[in-house]
């Protein structure tokens, strides 16, 4: 198995628990949580800005001694409609209570002196987006890209591609710091799958073929993307939804496709 794919540790609890150092690189942080209704999850990040997204199901959420109320009105992650999400400052403690079967994600990356303070940054103010067309249509939450001013470091996004559907597509790359050519970003995909016994599949290659891995996911596994293009694939009959975390040393997303395709971004433009 590739090291870039990383299965669940379990299916109840914390069961992603990707640090800068676990994943071999410096910026993205990736933990999910699965959890029974009433149980608990908690954390404070020093160092580290996070973004909570509740990917499916509601909680009581409080965060530096501040109670957010009840969060989530996604039971089902495929319903698509955008989900509640929750800024957080670095170092801050937070405490998440499920009140229904939640899905608990918590995206991090190393960030200065907080200029923020704890903020929900959804569902509100979250558009759904379409790009592609034929096979290449998807549908996207940009939760805090760029043009959303609601992180200091954090790229955060979430994509649902249809059953037969290609994503992340055509090949594109961001592992660069040549702005405004390109930004070097590390990423992370969360995968979910409908039904939850399919598959997916993602590549990750770079052009010169030292890097080039394909890999089949299941649901609930995450693809490490530290370098290369990195296009997915939903087969005939499943969907799939990811939700991508990206940073680096410039709050910025800017790629390049790769050459022998970049064709298709023209012709779709």
């Amino acid at each position: 198995m590739s090291p870039l794919l990383r299965r669940p540790t379990g299916t109840s609890g914390r069961v992603h628990a990707i640090t800068p150092a676990a994943a071999g690189w410096q910026h993205v942080g990736f933990h999910l949580w699965r959890l029974a209704e009433g149980a608990t999850a908690a954390e404070a990040m020093a160092g580290e800005e996070a973004i909570l997204v509740l990917v499916e199901g509601r909680a009581a959420v409080t965060a530096a001694g501040r109670d957010l109320g009840e969060l989530g009105d996604r039971l089902d992650v495929f319903e698509a409609s955008p989900p509640a999400a929750v800024y957080l400052p670095p170092g801050t403690p937070w405490q998440a209570r499920a009140r229904t079967p939640l899905t608990l994600a918590l995206c991090t990356a190393p960030a200065g002196p907080g200029r923020r303070g704890v903020q929900a940054i959804g569902p509100a103010g979250i558009a759904r987006i379409s790009r592609g067309r034929g096979t290449n249509l998807r549908h996207i939450h940009p939760i805090a890209m760029e043009e959303r001013d609601v992180a200091d470091a954090l790229l955060v996004t979430e994509v649902f591609t249809p059953a037969g559907h290609w994503s992340s597509y055509p090949p594109h790359r961001h592992d660069e710091d040549d702005f405004p050519r390109m930004t070097l970003l590390e990423e992370t995909y969360y995968h979910r799958l409908k039904p939850a016994t399919g598959f997916g599949l993602q590549r990750v290659f770079t052009e010169d073929g030292s890097l080039d891995a394909t890999m089949a996911v299941a649901d609930h596994d995450v693809v490490l993307v530290p370098r290369g293009h990195h296009p997915c694939a939903a087969p005939y009959g499943i969907e799939m939804y990811y939700l991508n975390v990206m940073a680096g040393p410039r709050r910025a997303w800017r790629f390049q496709n790769h050459p022998d395709f970049d064709w298709i971004a023209r012709r779709d433009a």
